[in-house]
């Protein structure tokens, strides 16, 4: 009999290595203990230590079993070890075994590559970062999350795309994943108490998961299988669900008699046509005003989408104004511009420039966030002329109430905006140019850019030349 001990967990390539050493000794499966990390010593058993086979060619497989076994290998079973080689085993008499979906091994595997991946892509839904600082003040966001399998490490790059500009953690039992924004580290598990109980971001959050609740869409069994109730206790929107279904049917009724006296969309686009033209426009005085005015706004349908509009931010009479493309999904559920992984990019590079954005106005050429649902996930989408053009009322009216001397345009839409369409990036960025009313403006990209170049070598060119140009914007102010 022989004892093989796993120092992972799931680890694919380690076993792999264990499997062909077996292999290449003809050592058939019934002969075989596999034992993981989490299985006591037994000082009767003598282990084999995992060792690479390099000298000839052992256990040739079809890719399906490679991409099911790597997939299989994170399930909790503690057989998983077993039947991944039982099937390579079997493997090297019958190439075509994988087809066979009737075989119960196959069968076997099959289920648990399912399991494995409904797992993680739970872990992308409900994993909620909650925001922390440490003495220096740097924000950092930590989650935990209790899978079923160990699918940690194969999820972690996920959220290294999302969120490549934040610094992060997720803690689960059995393991945890660090981001500092350049690599990614794995450590020992932690506990619930290891992460905080809540923050400020969980206020936006669940006013975000009220607004998309619909009433005439609910049904609570479908619900539960897509997001069960053993998540629900980390989740902070969990404990509006009930509330929500108690009240769904009463909604529902009301949603009900409301439409019947909405008139058609054509319709109701040309009243809202026929009012713009017709109705003086009220008299904003200041920033507050506007910010609550702008709740209001109807001016283009993406108001329908957002959880709220995102109004500019910064002293009344700055200096400098700030104008990017419109809010992202993490500006969309905080209320405030430039908070999300842009956000931080952006904060890093004024700070190297010395540029203090305390003392400047930030703010978008459209207010409301357009995306497109992919699954829950929401995807940024670039807005139209025809929004931009709308939505230049707000930021006229900001212009208007700050009186900056000038104006910093990041990324090509806000160039459009405030310069015209027929104005591009690449022809004005690093310059100073003149608005039709006189204004200053500097341009320059914006900081997504940054997070989009596949390129670490390129990014960090890019970054620098941002730095730069922030550089310029502080000396056109004489600081």
């Amino acid at each position: 009999m022989r004892s093989v001990r796993l120092e992972a967990l799931n680890d694919f390539d380690q076993w792999r290595a264990a499997a062909r050493r077996l292999l290449l000794d003809a050592v058939p499966p019934d002969e075989v203990v596999w034992l993981d990390p989490t299985t006591p010593q037994d000082l009767f058993v003598t282990e084999d230590a995992v060792a690479e086979v390099t000298e000839r060619k052992v256990g040739v497989v079809p890719q399906r079993f490679i991409d099911w076994a790597e997939a299989g290998i994170c399930h909790s079973d503690p057989e998983r070890f077993a039947l991944l080689y039982r099937l390579l085993w079997r493997l090297q008499k019958d190439k075509a075994l994988m087809e066979a979906r009737s075989d119960p091994d196959v069968g076997r595997l099959d289920r648990r590559v399912s399991a494995v991946r409904r797992d993680a892509h739970k872990l992308k839904a409900f994993v909620r970062f909650k925001s922390i600082a440490d003495d220096s003040g740097l924000e950092r966001f930590v989650a935990w999350f209790e899978p079923e399998h160990y699918v940690l490490e194969r999820v972690a790059p996920f959220f290294v795309r999302r969120f490549t500009g934040m610094m992060w953690a997720i803690v689960t039992p059995y393991r945890s994943v660090f981001w500092d924004g350049d690599s990614l580290e794995f450590g020992p598990g932690g506990h619930k108490a290891d992460v905080p109980a809540e923050d400020a971001m969980e206020g936006a959050w669940k006013s975000y998961f009220a607004s998309i609740f619909n009433p005439a869409r609910l049904k609570v069994a479908m619900m539960k299988s897509e997001m069960p109730v053993k998540y629900w206790r980390n989740l902070p929107e969990a404990e509006l669900i009930p509330s929500l279904i108690r009240g769904a049917r009463a909604a529902e009724a009301e949603m009900i008699a409301r439409q019947a006296s909405i008139p058609s969309s054509k319709h109701l686009r040309r009243a809202e046509r026929q009012v713009e033209d017709d109705a003086p426009e009220v008299e904003i005085s200041s920033l507050k005003a506007a910010r609550a005015a702008i709740e209001q706004c109807r001016r283009c349908p993406l108001y329908e989408m957002a959880t709220q509009p995102v109004f500019g931010e910064g002293p009344e009479h700055a200096e400098v104004m700030f104008v990017g493309e419109q809010p992202g999904d993490q500006e969309d559920l905080a209320g405030k511009p430039f908070v999300g992984p842009a956000g931080k990019v952006f904060d890093a590079a004024m700070a190297e420039a010395g540029v203090d954005r305390g003392r400047a106005y930030v703010t978008n050429a459209v207010k409301h966030f357009k995306f497109v649902p992919r699954g829950k996930k929401r995807l940024h989408q670039r807005p139209n002329m025809g929004e931009v053009k709308a939505c230049k009322f707000w930021l006229d009216l900001e212009r208007e109430l700050v009186k900056p001397k000038l104006i910093v345009a990041l990324g090509a839409t806000a160039v459009a905006s405030l310069a015209g369409s027929s104005a591009t990036l690449s022809a004005v960025r690093g310059k100073i140019t003149e608005l039709a009313d006189g204004t200053q403006m500097f341009a320059t990209v914006h900081p997504s850019y940054l997070l989009r170049l596949p390129d670490r070598a390129e990014a960090e060119r890019e970054r620098q030349r941002f730095v730069a140009d922030l550089r310029d914007v502080r000396k056109a102010m004489g600081h």
